[in-house]
């Protein structure tokens, strides 16, 4: 199992926009076959840094989680969305494994 952790470093007189953003993924991540642990909006301190965090199997069903998001009509939707509201300044993800 390996959790994907997504840190958006995001336009802070946008966090609304983002946390529609995230609502929309609460439904389209599950959907497409990602188990989606949650978002996390600012809410002191940083008013720029925000987090996706769910797991996957593996490397492979990671793409094709992304495969299966990347045609879901509300996936797509929230990548328009995104890039047409523009709140989202740079995103980096990190693919860890827990330790037992």
């Amino acid at each position: 199992m390996l959790t994907c952790i997504i840190r958006y470093h995001i336009e802070p007189t946008k966090r609304a926009a983002f946390e529609t953003y995230a609502r929309n993924w609460n439904t389209a991540i599950p959907r497409c076959g990602a188990d989606l642990i949650g978002y996390f909006a600012p809410h002191e301190g940083s008013s720029t840094l925000a987090y996706g965090i769910y797991n996957v199997a593996s490397l492979a069903d990671y793409e094709q989680y992304r495969a299966r998001l990347a045609c879901d009509p509300l996936g797509r939707e929230n990548f328009e969305f995104a890039m047409e509201e523009r709140f989202l300044l740079r995103e980096d993800r990190t693919f860890l494994k827990r330790v037992l």
